[in-house]
């Protein structure tokens, strides 16, 4: 591959820089004209844009969206909201939908064009469609290899005691190339936090993986349940490589409450998901990263049975938590950045190969913004995105193969 220079880009911290890619990773970073430009290197340049590096799409669903599908009406839950209801409308549009690898390809193409490079997606595996899903997402996983990197959580979303069989299949889909093994609401869907949390924690130190669980449970049903799996992720010295996913007890209880909570979150190295849904409670983003706990977020459902928005964008993302958080001072601002980026990195422990710095893949993401915090309020729509320093879509639009440079 061939060298090239990018010249007059805007770093976050505003200095203007010109920066080298040789084999597709960033080989140098100097102030604007004082690296040479030498036979053979190509030239891009970016005229002031903001660099800044990829998205991190922390929490998906690839196996269930009907992006590419026709248009499906959401169907409301007949008594507030309920898990097995919800399941129970997804398998029924499902049944009918268009085929599975073609609908998460055109998620992922939705993503990618946003200016999304990694990503983490939870695909139901259980006793329910056993390793189905996991059978159609493995090869589109590796059919967007080279333009992505996707990390694959096996999610027991009909339970896992509550689905005899499910124990197993979890563990084969690990075996299958699951990178993450997934829970959910241990206390009302399994009606046995111990129970479920002892088959989580025992598949992810037998196999080596993180762990991630989804966590709808209210008030402090919900955080006694963080705080056992506090424990557990002390007890096996898995801090770092453990999440809990939309954790909407931590946003209902008191101020106090949270506060006590996350200082034992953050002490246990558990980081926490949240996409700031639009009619629930969520945990306090400020606090949390006040105590020092890693606090990252993702779309979650994108139009389908669950909720009919999302459009894959993860600076719009950082926008809606800024704007349900009251995030108004540019360091507010440059918080729920943080969050769509580098936490989201730190939460799926891939900090070590992210960034933009000299090692690093070149892998960014160029703004028409002047800093920031203006673009996460403006979530510009003019962007380029770079992957090992080929442009691979612009402007929302995906280059083709052939144009890819």
């Amino acid at each position: 591959m061939a060298d090239t220079l990018f010249k007059n880009a805007r770093m976050a911290d505003g200095r203007a820089i010109d920066l080298l890619v040789a084999g597709g990773r960033i080989t140098a970073i100097e102030p604007v004209g004082r690296l040479p430009v030498l036979e053979g290197t190509s030239v891009v340049e970016l005229a002031g844009a903001l660099l800044v590096p990829p998205f991190v799409e922390g929490h998906i669903h690839l196996d269930t969206s009907f992006i590419g599908d026709s248009w499906r009406p959401h169907k409301p839950c007949t008594d507030g909201f309920d898990v097995r209801e919800r399941v129970a409308f997804q398998e029924e549009n499902l049944a009918t939908a268009a085929p599975m690898d073609y609908r998460a390809a055109r998620q992922v193409d939705l993503c990618l064009a946003a200016g999304t490079l990694r990503m983490r997606s939870h695909v139901h595996v259980d006793a329910g469609p056993g390793l189905s899903h996991l059978e159609k997402i493995l090869p589109v996983r590796e059919t967007y290899r080279d333009l992505i990197d996707i990390q694959l959580v096996a999610f027991p979303q009909n339970g896992i005691l509550s689905s005899p069989g499910s124990v197993e299949i979890l563990d084969e889909a690990i075996a299958m190339g699951c990178d993450v093994i997934g829970g959910l609401d241990p206390a009302t869907l399994d009606r046995d936090i111990e129970g479920q949390l002892d088959v989580v924690f025992d598949i992810a130190e037998r196999r080596g993986v993180g762990v991630d669980i989804h966590l709808h449970d209210p008030h402090m049903l919900g955080v006694f349940q963080i705080e056992q799996i506090c424990d557990r992720t002390r007890a096996l010295g898995m801090q770092g490589r453990v999440a809990v996913s939309h954790a909407y007890g931590l946003g209902e209880v008191s101020e106090a409450a949270a506060k006590k909570a996350a200082d034992l979150i953050a002490a246990s190295g558990v980081a926490i998901m949240t996409n700031a849904p639009g009619n629930h409670p969520f945990p306090p983003v400020a606090l949390l990263r006040a105590a020092g706990v890693t606090v990252f977020s993702g779309s979650d459902n994108i139009r389908d049975s669950w909720w009919p928005y999302g459009d894959g964008d993860m600076l719009n993302r950082a926008n809606m938590i800024g704007y349900r958080s009251g995030f108004y001072t540019d360091p507010d601002l440059e918080a729920a950045f943080d969050v769509v980026t580098a936490a989201g990195a730190a939460a799926l422990g891939i900090s070590g190969d992210y960034g933009i710095a000299i090692g690093k893949p070149a892998d960014f993401v160029c703004l028409a913004a002047e800093h920031v915090p203006e673009a996460v309020v403006g979530v510009p729509r003019q962007r380029t995105v770079y992957r090992r320093g080929r442009t691979i879509a612009e402007n929302f639009v995906l280059a083709s193969p052939a144009n890819r440079g």
